[in-house]
């Protein structure tokens, strides 16, 4: 039996955020039910990179070990539908722009009257209160509102985003957290009936000893490229074949560092003598520890770096990292079959329990794929039918 098996989990989410929440808990267990529209469902859907068949990687990636049922959410059916659900689940996950629940009709005192045990997971731009509160917002709008644009890049340029939404996963992520907080809270006679975040939040908490520098001493964080903003040496190299990373955090990899580079005199630099002596003659070191670097490969390098135990490891792209033998060796990548029969490779969730790695069970669900079995399977189905019944007699009288 898997942790979370036994709570039902509604999710109107769309895009990233609100689906990778989701695909954690269902991960471990959850019954995730992903609730969508007739009309196209989750917009993710269309979205590419798309594979030989058409299909929506985007989508496939984050919507494992889920079931999808559709409704027409304007209509009274699937407002009904929708109802029947809530009534009978545990969590409610949307990250719908702040207050479109409500304005559909289902808001703090509908959910209460529809199911009192019932936790709302909210995930929106800008948070719940504040003059942007009410404002629509995507990843890369919130990395540079949040100050993350800043810090990204080469030293001295414009800014970067950072090349994954890595706001949207970590506001999924923080809400996933969330759930389980309240869950387990709730088990031990602690009730929560409302979780949120939002883009905005995430991305500020992400800022740490950078945002606490800003906070504390008035500060203004920069971009420094491939180095570590107050660690050196640690950050990206050119070797005589490819560039390579090395992070040199103690004192203990110093001083085996320059002795693999047979660079000893460097200890009695007064540049390069203490931690903070390094980072305030960063350029000077980084232009010697280069041309140190340039007698040898990376690989050679790579392999004398870790048999001292400092870190270091080549710049690979996602194709070298999922082929590598350590991808390998930990299994991150399972096949799941489609409705169709066909398969897709998928990365699986990160996490293990007692060894065991977390499956991936089901493959992204087809929109609409399971419709019929969640209606029969939580009685809605016949619900609805002797609700239509009795409208018809009604009628009839």
């Amino acid at each position: 039996m898997l942790p979370l098996e036994g709570f039902t989990v509604i999710d109107l989410s769309r895009a990233l955020a609100g689906p990778y929440c989701t695909t954690m808990l269902a991960d471990f267990g959850a019954n995730v039910i992903k609730v969508e529209s007739c009309a196209g469902g989750d917009p993710s859907r269309s979205w590419p990179p798309f594979d030989h068949d058409g299909r929506s990687l985007y989508y496939d990636s984050v919507n494992r070990n889920k079931r999808s049922l559709t409704v027409d959410f304007y209509s009274e059916e699937g407002t009904e539908t929708l109802e029947h659900l809530l009534a009978q689940a545990d969590v409610l996950v949307e990250n719908f722009k702040f207050g479109t629940l409500a304005a559909m009709g289902f808001g703090p005192a509908r959910l209460s009257e529809l199911n009192p045990g019932l936790l709302h997971v909210a995930i929106n731009a800008y948070g719940e209160t504040g003059p942007l509160h009410n404002l629509p917002g995507l990843d890369q709008v919130i990395q540079a509102a949040s100050g993350l644009t800043s810090v990204t890049g080469p030293a001295g340029g414009p800014g970067y985003r950072v090349g994954l939404p890595i706001i949207d996963i970590v506001s999924g992520m923080n809400a996933a957290f969330g759930v389980v907080t309240a869950l387990l809270g709730k088990a031990r006679g602690v009730a929560t009936e409302k979780v949120s975040t939002s883009l905005f939040e995430s991305a500020l908490a992400l800022s740490v000893f950078q945002g606490q520098q800003a906070i504390s001493m008035g500060e203004v964080p920069v971009a420094q490229g491939n180095s570590h903003p107050s660690i050196a040496p640690y950050g990206a190299y050119e070797t005589s074949t490819e560039s390579l990373v090395v992070a040199v955090s103690t004192t203990k990899h110093w001083l085996a560092f320059v002795e693999i580079l047979n660079c000893r005199e460097w200890v009695q630099d007064d540049r390069f003598a203490t931690s903070a002596a390094r980072a305030r003659n960063r350029d000077a070191l980084d232009e010697a520890i280069t041309a140190a670097l340039s007698a040898k490969s990376a690989e050679e390098w790579i392999v004398a770096f870790r048999s001292s135990g400092i870190p270091s490891g080549p710049i690979n792209n996602y194709k070298q990292a999922f082929d590598s033998e350590q991808a390998k060796a930990l299994g991150i990548i399972q096949t799941a079959l489609r409705s169709d029969g066909s398969s897709i490779s998928v990365v699986r969730s990160p996490l293990s329990r007692d060894g065991e790695l977390a499956a991936v069970r089901m493959a992204a669900p087809d929109l609409g794929e399971h419709t019929d079995e969640i209606l029969h399977e939580m009685g809605i189905a016949q619900k609805m039918l002797v609700a239509a019944g009795a409208k018809k007699a009604e009628e009839l009288r």
